[in-house]
Formats: C-alpha cells, sequence, structure tokens
C-alpha cells in the first residue's frame, strides 16, 4: 500500500498532466483551480447522494416486502385449518363409498318408498355441494397465497440484488470523492468550504414544529453519514426524519417519500420546521425560519447551517 503522502502526489500530477494534454498548456497553468475541484466535488456529491437516497428508498420497499410476508404466512392458517376440514370430508366420503360400493349412493336413493326419495337425492345433493364449496374456497385460498408468496419472494430477491448494485454504486463514488479531497488537499493545503456553523441562540418557536427546529440545531456539526439517522451521523432525509421523530411525527427516510408525506405550501407561506426539497426531491432540509436551513449535504462535509438558496428548491413541505 503506498504511502499516503506519495498516493496524494500521483494524483495531482496525473490531475495536472490530464489538463495538459486536454489543453496544450504548460504545467505552470495546468493545475487545477479551487472553484474547478469545487465544481467535480460538488457534481461527484450530488451522485452521490442520489445513489443514497435510492439506497434508503430500497431499504423501505424492502421493510414492506417482509412485513407483507408475514402477513400473508399468517393468512395462511386459516386455510390450512379449511383443507384439514375439506380432508376429513372427503376422507369421510371416500371411505363411506369404498364400503357401499361403486353403486352404494345409487341404493340409498332408490332404497325405501318412493315418497323419501326426492328428500334423499336432496340431501346427498346438499352434502355434494357443501363439500365442493369448501374445497373450492381452500384451492383458491391456497392457490392465491402461493401466488403472492411466489411473486413477494421474486420481489425481494430482486430487492436484494438492487442493495447491493447501489451499495457497489456508492462504493466507486466515495471512492471518486475521496480522490477528489486527495487533490483538493494536496493542491491549495488544510483550507475548507464553509462550515455553515452556528454560534447563536437557538430560536424559541412554540410547539412540534419547536422541538423539531432545536433538535436540528443541536446536531450542527455533526458528520454525514449514508443512510445513517443519527445520532452520530447523518444523510439528508434522516436528518429531517429524527428532528421530526424528537417532536412526535414519523417520516419515512427517503427525501422523495417525505415529499409524497408533506402537504405543498408555497415558500411565502413557509415556518420553521417545514421542509424544503431540491434536485427534483434528491434533497431534503429542515427550514428553521429567517431565509435559513439545516441539512446534512453530503460529500463529506458536516450537518451546515445556511441559506435556503443553497440551489432552486422544487418544492416545500408542512408535516401533516
Amino acid at each position: 500500500m503506498p504511502h499516503p503522502r506519495t498516493r496524494l502526489r500521483a494524483l495531482v500530477v496525473a490531475l495536472t498532466a490530464f489538463a495538459i494534454t486536454t489543453s496544450g498548456g504548460t504545467a505552470a497553468h495546468a493545475a487545477p483551480s479551487a472553484s474547478e475541484l469545487k465544481k467535480k466535488i460538488d457534481a461527484a456529491s450530488e451522485k452521490l447522494e442520489d445513489v443514497t437516497e435510492s439506497y434508503n428508498k430500497m431499504r423501505l420497499d424492502l421493510k414492506k416486502t417482509k412485513a407483507d410476508t408475514v402477513k400473508l404466512e399468517a393468512s395462511l392458517k386459516p386455510a390450512q385449518t379449511a383443507l384439514a376440514e375439506a380432508t376429513e370430508k372427503v376422507q369421510t366420503i371416500a371411505a363411506t363409498t369404498y364400503m357401499q360400493g361403486r353403486v352404494g349412493p345409487v341404493n340409498v336413493m332408490v332404497s325405501g318408498d318412493q315418497g323419501s326419495l326426492l328428500e334423499r337425492m336432496t340431501f346427498l345433493e346438499q352434502i355434494t355441494r357443501s363439500n365442493q364449496q369448501d374445497i373450492d374456497a381452500f384451492t383458491e385460498t391456497t392457490q392465491t397465497f402461493a401466488d403472492r408468496k411466489t411473486a413477494l419472494a421474486q420481489t425481494q430477491t430482486k430487492q436484494t440484488a438492487q442493495v447491493k448494485e447501489l451499495s457497489a454504486r456508492k462504493d466507486k463514488i466515495e471512492d471518486d470523492l475521496q480522490d477528489l479531497f486527495d487533490m483538493r488537499e494536496a493542491a491549495f493545503g488544510s483550507a475548507t468550504e464553509d462550515t455553515g456553523s452556528y454560534t447563536g441562540e437557538i430560536p424559541d418557536i412554540p410547539g412540534s414544529a419547536g422541538k423539531a427546529v432545536t433538535f436540528a440545531f443541536n446536531q450542527i456539526g455533526k458528520p454525514y453519514g449514508y443512510g445513517d439517522s443519527g445520532p452520530g451521523s447523518y444523510d439528508c432525509s434522516g436528518l429531517t426524519m429524527a428532528a421530526w421523530a424528537a417532536a412526535g411525527k414519523s417520516l419515512p427516510h427517503n427525501a422523495a417519500a417525505q415529499y409524497s408525506a408533506t402537504a405543498r405550501i408555497s415558500r411565502s407561506d413557509l415556518e420553521p420546521g417545514d421542509l424544503v426539497f431540491y434536485r427534483s426531491n434528491g434533497h431534503v432540509a429542515i427550514y428553521v425560519g429567517d431565509g435559513k436551513i439545516i441539512d446534512a449535504p453530503s460529500a463529506g462535509r458536516d450537518v451546515l447551517y445556511r441559506t435556503i438558496d443553497i440551489m432552486t428548491p422544487n418544492g416545500y413541505g408542512r408535516i401533516k
């Protein structure tokens, strides 16, 4: 394994050589600027966040699939009881027919006086119809269960494969991001972007929204974590979910699902505690008043307190 400094030096040399090759310039003018590296990092960050939110949605789907499987397995018990009852009845009929011989039922119907014949035929028809209904009901229930269970198993297998693929994509983007961070640090030192730190007082907001906002303020500075919802690290939807969980409200761990779970409002109606959505619901933040949000921004950055206009919002949501 190469020494970290050797790796950093090689990364910077490689990036510089690439710039020379594509621009025809000299080495003195080929080094990427801080803004160019920031653009690369921002682009990779957005890709990583998209993968992370897709990963979160897939986990929600898998959880629902498993819950549905449990319910279906529980629903099989009545069908098993019906099978036992139907089987017992069929066995009784079969045994009776065997002991009486193949013409037994005919003998039963034609024996005795003519006045009771219609009554006996009706009675036998009722027995046959009753047993057939039991068997048909069981067959339908069992087949429906089997079909649904098969479909669920196929879905779960597919989703598990998708989660594995998403995880591999996430690992690749993380590696790419780390290379960019290494290049930036090697080329420009330890200077970093705005940390979005907050040193003022936490606003006093009444009600459940106040609890959510207070929670969010107390998470500023904690690291971003892929698929995390605290307490030590968060991704964007994990932070908003945890903030509102502290206020006694449940939200799904996915930005797009949170958009669906909230009521639409306009920007002019924004109040602290409302959610702000970006990049076609690929990113979510919590509004805390005065044109500010708190969010977990990805790309190795900590939870931030910053302007609502980090990019153009595509929607706003209020917790129902």
